[in-house]
């Protein structure tokens, strides 16, 4: 399934890139109005591909949390700050191997954005809604899914976990209550 994915991506840069291409060669410039807006563009036409590969066997109990619907945070012992998402590291005071816990309870929406203009790596999804919400332990920043009219400042939200396709891993996400 992410092979698909992976595929279809691939497919709609290649198509991107001989636009740009022949744009550029038209025009002697590699600009071009976005879709959505018609707003100009410059592209770099020099590719770059990446992908990343982040250690996280100080942070695994995240992982194992979110297997178990669990949402963990973790929190320094000495100073109180409490980090999501989580970090084996207070950079405060310089302590390791921090408490974990968990984020329940409901939170309030701070601010929140639509993103309709996405990278290639998430051009596959409907323009979707990102936010930061204010729970009793800590902030999270995570997308905002429910009727776009439940969606304001002050809103109410939990945290829930989801399986993300079609890439099919598990992650989180707000929801309004």
């Amino acid at each position: 399934m992410i092979e698909d994915v992976r595929e279809a991506k691939q497919r709609d840069i290649r198509e991107a890139l001989r636009q740009l291409d022949a744009i550029t060669k038209m025009t002697g410039l590699p600009i071009y109005p976005e879709p959505k807006t018609g707003n100009l563009l410059w592209a770099d036409v020099r590719e770059l591909d990446l992908r990343y590969q982040i250690p996280v066997k100080k942070i695994s109990k995240f992982f194992e949390g979110l297997r178990n619907g669990k949402i963990l945070a973790t929190k320094c012992g000495k100073c109180g700050s409490v980090y999501f998402p989580p970090q084996n590291d207070c950079p405060k005071c310089k302590v390791t191997d921090l408490e974990w816990m968990e984020i329940v309870g409901e939170g309030e929406i701070v601010t929140y954005t639509v993103i309709s203009v996405k990278p290639p790596s998430f051009a596959h999804y409907p323009d979707y809604v990102v936010g930061i919400a204010k729970f009793k332990e800590t902030n999270v920043t995570a997308w905002i899914d429910g009727p776009r009219e439940k969606i304001k400042v002050g809103g109410k939200v939990r945290l829930e976990i989801v399986k993300r396709e079609p890439e099919g891993y598990l992650t989180y996400k707000l929801v309004p209550v």
